[in-house]
């Protein structure tokens, strides 16, 4: 059972969702979604992860930003509300980022948070 939520949750910027978009016309599956976890690890305590998945899990909170699904469970969504996810291509750095509110601080690499 997934819920579809449109209260603020993750949010991704147009930017993100083009990238996104682009990344599953490359794999050549519909059936995707972009799934956003927040998983133990790193030095900080807590890691993102952010994967295509194809499984609907008890729980999940999806946000359909123009036909790109955002799938997060429902552990990871409480440290993920109000987050804006971009995607930054430049000569300094290229790959998505995650602004989080929740977050109350990183490790030096930025790879986890707590």
């Amino acid at each position: 059972m997934t819920d579809t939520q449109t209260a603020p949750g993750v949010v991704l910027t147009d930017i993100a969702v083009q990238k996104v978009r682009s990344l599953l016309e490359a794999e050549g599956r519909d059936d995707l979604s972009l799934r956003i976890a927040v998983q133990p690890g790193g030095c900080s305590g807590l890691r993102y992860q952010l994967y295509f998945d194809d499984r609907a899990l008890d729980g999940d909170v999806v946000t359909d930003y123009d036909g790109v699904a955002v799938v997060t469970d429902k552990m990871s969504s409480p440290y993920l509300s109000g987050a804006s996810i971009d995607f930054v291509d430049s000569i300094e750095k290229q790959g998505f980022t995650i602004d989080n509110p929740n977050a109350q601080g990183s490790c030096a690499c930025g790879d986890s948070f707590h």
